[in-house]
């Protein structure tokens, strides 16, 4: 089922989620196959559950794009315990539509996370799979890619995005 993605100004994407505790339930993997649906409907390649208006530590990624079913990624409780060298590139965000911005991340990763069964795992990553990983940590922490710009461009984008919302064209 499609999700609806909220957008920049609604405060569930700068409060941190809660961790996940019950697995027993179909609720977690329900929400992973919505995640995934409303991902891929609107051309990206990762998502947080606080995009989707659930405060949850939850995420899927697929840097394939749908591509490489292989390349599906879902983490439950994610954190970072390793990070190595740095590299800049361009990140847009679901939830703030029509802003790109250059944004320096990690150039390689290591998670710790669990899957649906709850069953605790370690991924490594590199390049544009450990910044989609960074990425949607940040947003697992109420932490959006805003806030790794300058005060100068992330205030012109927040000024944009005010006009925006005063023409009714930001809901």
């Amino acid at each position: 089922m499609l999700r609806y993605i909220v957008k920049y100004g609604n405060s569930v994407l700068e409060t941190p989620a809660s961790k996940v505790t019950d697995f027993s339930n179909g609720d977690v993997r329900k929400l992973v196959d919505d995640m995934f649906e409303t991902m891929y409907a609107n051309k990206g390649i990762g998502l947080a559950a606080p995009q989707v208006a659930v405060s949850e530590r939850i995420a899927v990624i697929d840097p394939s794009a749908g591509e490489k079913p292989e390349a599906k990624l879902v983490l439950i409780n994610p954190e970072i315990v390793f990070k190595e060298g740095s590299q800049v590139g361009e990140e847009g965000c679901l939830s703030i539509p029509g802003f790109r911005e250059d944004v320096t991340r990690a150039l390689k990763v290591r998670l710790r996370a669990q899957n649906l069964e709850g069953e605790t795992f370690e991924t490594e990553a590199e390049e544009l799979l450990a910044r989609a990983m960074q990425h949607e940590l940040d947003h697992l922490n109420g932490v959006l890619f805003l806030s790794h710009l300058s005060p100068l461009k992330r205030d012109l984008i927040r000024r944009k995005i005010r006009k925006l919302q005063k023409a009714g064209e930001w809901k």
